[in-house]
């Protein structure tokens, strides 16, 4: 679900309405400092911004808004991107319409962290702390800043972001800024209309165009305040660029996240938040997590590999989205949740484990008529919900089960048996089984189609 429509009221800078929201009342005033791919508007498309954001709001009174030229501030009346000093200025017009006399600046992606840098040197009194969250001084290499990219690309980057920039199929960005969403399905046209509510194509152009072309490590030095710096360890340009940064401020602590996400993800928002919570209040508050109790199905399709070579890779794609489409009708007429799909797999929760087996001889039978052979595997266990994702060892357990499973079967744990008694279904003892994995012995059965 995304999040809701912000609360957007305007602050005047020196005649330029920037529109901005507050949001929580926590001790801690938290600016973040906008980016073209940070609007007001993105977490009304974005589910994941949603959450980071409303994590954010629970611990601290948080201020966001639109730099001119982009979202819903006021548009610029000449061609370009306001320069860094123009973005400072505007921030503290902000913080001033709040009546914020001291925040945290949360800065990153593009001039964000440069911003933030450089109104922490100007306006040391108005700063309490900052966070700088895949920030880098200077974008291409110097010959005292050898870790950059090279200068040479100046064109082709800004040519990816005027051709991909909000384009439903290929959106700038893509496969590099969340590359663990990259496969989830819808995902590239989310982060394309992310894109379409920030800023125009010429906006978003002129943001990078300023972000790369400027170097405020003149002034890292004059950064007074502590500063918490974060980026992904597995992306050499920003943990050389955070390293750097936490080398030449003061006062810093540097936190590398695993991964290569430059943008929060399902799987890091909420150790992101904590991670900021922990710097911000000196607490760290436990990751939170929701526990419950749902009937975890796998189904997968029996020799997909022989059915790709015997019908070649296109005719396969277009059997395998037919496949697809009955599957979902099944899932949605039985009230299943599809939680991922890979290749030919689904991993589906529902909240009882009898409409769970119901569903799967559907799915078996509908798929039939394609002439496809599907097997099932079904345990009912406490999963983790992680945003749009669960984990928990009843994952591993229906994912092993249904791999034992043989074409048109559907297999069962002994839990399942146990819930569904007086349901009507029959079944069969498969045998004790080991579950890679899992430990002990498991009873499977076979429920009776």
């Amino acid at each position: 679900m995304s999040g809701d429509f912000p609360e957007v009221r305007y602050a005047d800078a020196a005649g330029v309405s920037i529109a901005y929201e507050v949001r929580g009342d926590g001790p801690v005033d938290l600016v973040v400092v906008p980016s073209a791919l940070a609007s007001l508007m993105a977490s009304t498309v974005d589910p994941v911004l949603a959450q980071y954001f409303g994590q954010l709001a629970s611990f601290v009174r948080l201020i966001r808004l639109d730099k001119r030229g982009v979202g819903m501030s006021d548009p610029l009346l000449v061609g370009g991107a306001p320069p860094l000093e123009q973005q400072v200025g505007d921030v503290l017009a902000v913080m001033d319409a709040v009546g914020s006399n001291r925040a945290t600046l949360l800065g990153g992606g593009g001039a964000g962290g440069q911003v933030a840098l450089l109104f922490a040197a100007m306006h040391p009194d108005r700063v309490a702390a900052l966070i700088l969250d895949v920030a880098f001084a200077r974008f291409f290499a110097a010959d005292d800043y050898p870790d950059g990219f090279p200068d040479g690309i100046r064109e082709r980057v800004l040519e990816g972001v005027r051709e991909d920039w909000g384009d439903l199929d290929h959106p700038w960005g893509l496969h590099g800024l969340a590359p663990s969403r990259a496969a989830e399905p819808g995902y590239a046209r989310m982060l394309a209309r992310v894109q379409q509510v920030s800023a125009s194509k010429s906006a978003a152009v002129a943001e990078y165009h300023v972000s790369i072309d400027s170097d405020v490590r003149d002034v890292l030095a004059l950064v007074q305040a502590p500063t918490l710096i974060t980026f992904p360890e597995a992306v050499p340009f920003m943990s050389d660029a955070g390293r750097y940064l936490a080398d030449h401020v003061a006062d810093t602590r540097v936190v590398a996240r695993p991964g290569a996400d430059m943008n929060p993800s399902p799987d890091s928002v909420g150790e992101l938040c904590a991670t900021i919570e922990e710097f911000l209040t000196g607490v760290r508050p436990a990751v939170p997590t929701d526990r419950v109790l749902a009937a975890v199905l796998f189904t997968d399709i029996v020799t997909s590999t022989e059915r790709v070579a015997e019908l070649g890779d296109r005719a396969w794609r277009d059997l395998l989205n037919r496949y697809r489409t009955v599957v979902r009708d099944e899932l949605h007429r039985f009230r299943g949740r599809e939680i991922n799909t890979r290749g030919d797999d689904f991993l589906v929760t529902f909240d009882g484990p009898a409409r769970a087996i119901r569903c799967a001889f559907a799915i078996s039978a509908a798929a039939r008529q394609l002439d496809i052979d599907v097997r099932a595997g079904l345990h009912t266990g406490e999963v983790e919900l992680m945003g749009d994702d669960i984990g928990g060892i009843a994952v591993h357990i229906g994912a092993r089960v249904c791999a034992l499973a043989g074409p048109g079967q559907v297999l069962v744990t002994s839990t399942v048996r146990d819930l569904v008694a007086g349901s009507g279904l029959t079944f069969i003892e498969h045998g004790q089984h080991e579950l890679k994995g899992v430990p002990g012995e498991w009873t499977i059965l076979v429920v009776q189609p």
